[in-house]
């Protein structure tokens, strides 16, 4: 296993955007937390450092978590091939997909036992008999039992799902059900996501959220976004005055490098054009090739000044999604066969994850520079990338599945398709927000409200805290 340093952050710098009442009530919660917790430490156990929503919550929970002085560490399962087509194949079938198909016998638990037992005795040798668990999604699942046969206290939190039951759920939950029934607790980010057999004592419902202050969600000034865009090769027509620096994670200073090859198959957008950007994993249940072909049915009659990017991340980089190359390949084949008159305004991009505060930085320019922001999933156990535009003020198209209806009132917060395979829907609220101005100025104002009010740390922190203290009884 690999641990994962995090460096600490103090409160005071949440508090400094909320509310006096919230920012008292955080405020009491870390003295709580201090107090109940005494010498525990508590540890999170996921799949990989970067590369997701989970490693970013995680990146700046433990970072708070830190600086209220509770001692966080953080776990990365070591794995094969092998046993990540196991777990993408469990992820997809939660959210009810087939995936690619592949059983989940005797010779796929096997697999999943074995490398999570070197895992666990790597642990158990880390680990007190007081501490607190959690671990993160079906990759950590079959850990539960090891770990509380030496008293610990065990929390499995999921991530994922989907509103109702389906074929490919039930198989998912056969396979994970042994593993998980006797955790100590349940998190889920929806209640709609649980299966019935889990016990309603041991669960919690607790949504993500995002951090304002992150590399990928702090404020950045115009010019800083162009320059930025401009200096890793994403967009064309402008040269940055200088390097761009920007500040890493644990204070240092970092800088923006060039780069020349992020954009597969043809040159970036003119800096000039409106974007309407996607931003997702090279994850079929995104549906990149869906937004793709929607903005070709919307650029077919509709202004001529917008452009589309697809940005994913440098598939070499994400360990734990084997499927990621294939997607963007299929990406590419169905760019080739757009009509020339459009291609040239549709764009793929990869973005670097070998220096995860540079990626951050990337994503932060590229959301702010959109002119729209599109989360076209089939399925979505919540969609960081929603809340993460809706904070910088960017009008969304959505799909109303999962934990997106969380996030997004239709016509109030953004804008939902109530059919994720409609394109034409899609197409039509491209078309609309990009003729009507003062719209997507509405709803962009509308979302960053919609994120400050509920999608923001203390929250989460707050019920971290409850939960917990509820195990350290």
């Amino acid at each position: 296993m690999q641990e994962v340093e995090v460096k600490a952050l103090p409160l005071e710098r949440l508090s400094s955007i909320l509310t006096p009442e919230r920012a008292r009530r955080l405020s009491d919660s870390a003295v709580r937390a201090k107090a109940t917790f005494g010498d525990r430490t508590i540890w999170h156990v996921n799949a990989t450092a970067h590369g997701g929503g989970v490693a970013e919550m995680l990146q700046t929970l433990l970072a708070y978590g830190r600086g209220a002085q509770i001692e966080n560490r953080w776990l990365v399962l070591n794995g094969e091939p092998e046993f990540f087509a196991i777990t993408k194949r469990l992820h997809n079938l939660l959210h009810g997909d087939p995936g690619d198909g592949g059983p989940l016998g005797e010779v796929e638990h096997a697999c999943y036992e074995r490398v999570l037992g070197i895992n666990l005795a790597e642990m158990l040798t880390q680990i007190g008999a007081r501490d607190i668990v959690l671990l993160h999604d079906p990759q950590t699942a079959g850990m539960v039992d090891g770990l509380r046969a030496t008293g610990v206290r065990v929390v499995w939190r999921c991530h994922v799902g989907r509103d109702t039951r389906n074929d490919a759920t039930d198989e998912a939950w056969a396979f994970l059900r042994s593993y998980i029934e006797r955790a100590d607790a349940f998190v889920f980010s929806r209640a709609e996501y649980v299966p019935d057999w889990v016990d309603r004592e041991r669960l919690v419902v607790i949504p993500p959220s995002i951090d304002p202050f992150s590399a990928k969600n702090r404020e950045l000034d115009p010019g800083t976004v162009t320059a930025v865009l401009a200096t890793v090769g994403l967009v064309a027509g402008v040269d940055p005055e200088g390097p761009v620096r920007f500040e890493r994670r644990d204070g240092s200073q970092g800088t923006v490098r060039h780069h020349t090859n992020l954009i597969a198959d043809g040159p970036p957008p003119p800096h000039d054009t409106r974007l309407i950007v996607q931003v997702s994993r090279w994850d079929r249940l995104k549906d990149m090739a869906g937004v793709l072909e929607g903005f070709v049915r919307m650029a077919a009659t509709g202004p001529d000044d917008a452009h589309l990017m697809l940005a994913g991340p440098d598939v070499s980089g994400v360990t734990d999604d084997p499927e990621g190359a294939e997607v963007l390949a299929e990406c590419r084949a169905r760019w080739r066969a757009v009509p020339e008159s459009i291609r040239g305004r549709v764009h793929l991009a990869s973005i670097p994850m070998d220096d995860v505060d540079e990626n951050a930085i990337i994503i932060n320019a590229l959301q702010r520079h959109a002119y729209l922001v599109v989360q076209k999933s089939i399925v979505e156990g919540f969609g960081l990338t929603v809340t993460e535009a809706m904070w910088k003020a960017k009008p969304m198209i959505a799909s109303r599945v999962g934990g997106i209806q969380d996030q997004i009132v239709n016509e109030r917060d953004g804008l939902l398709i109530a059919d994720p395979f409609d394109l034409d829907a899609l197409a039509a609220a491209m078309a609309r927000l990009l003729d009507d101005r003062e719209l997507a100025e509405r709803l962009g104002v509308a979302g960053r409200a919609r994120v400050l009010a509920q999608f923001l740390g203390d929250r989460h922190l707050a019920q971290y805290v409850a939960l917990f203290e509820s195990l350290s009884a």
